[in-house]
């Protein structure tokens, strides 16, 4: 019992050796709610542009295979053109049959990510499984207002009317 019950009648008092648990269900019940109102917070859909990478590159092969997706969704291996229906069959000549080759798989920004799943799936029926993404490496940016797109009408902020009337 968190209070106790006396069986001394007098000024001295004994000690209580129950832990009060109030406080305890107290912190986890607001515990509790902060983390119901977190959650949904950290699944926030963000813009983000992939193809740039601060991260350190991986160390690559002496002879790496690129296979690469221009902007008109053509194909090549390495610089020379591939057909989409011959790209199993060049990948098995220019590995000698190797599955476990590493591909390095570039495409351009311009290209869906759609299009992009497809050579994807291209390869992973062909046998290789073993895909490695290549974007641009850059350094990190230093915390810059963001810039106006290409193309794009620069933002002027309106000019506060001057006081006292008109000038």
């Amino acid at each position: 019992m968190a209070g106790g019950i006396r069986e001394q009648h007098g000024d001295e008092l004994s000690e209580n050796h129950e832990i009060n648990v109030t406080p305890f269900i107290d912190v986890m019940l607001v515990l509790l709610i902060i983390f119901m109102v977190a959650a949904p917070l950290a699944t926030v859909d963000i813009n983000v542009d992939l193809p740039a990478s601060t991260a350190k590159p991986a160390e690559r092969p002496d002879e790496p295979l690129y296979l690469t997706v221009k902007e008109d969704l053509s194909l090549n291996i390495g610089n020379d053109a591939v057909a989409r229906d011959q790209l199993a069959a060049t990948l098995d000549r220019v590995t000698e049959g190797k599955k476990d080759t590493r591909v390095f798989l570039r495409a351009d920004k311009a290209v869906g990510y759609g299009q992009f799943m497809e050579v994807m799936n291209l390869l992973r029926d062909s046998g290789y499984l073993k895909i490695a993404l290549v974007g641009l490496e850059t350094l990190p940016a230093p915390a810059a207002p963001a810039a106006a797109p290409a193309g794009a009408a620069p933002v002027v902020p309106p000019v506060p009317p001057a006081a006292g009337g008109n000038p």
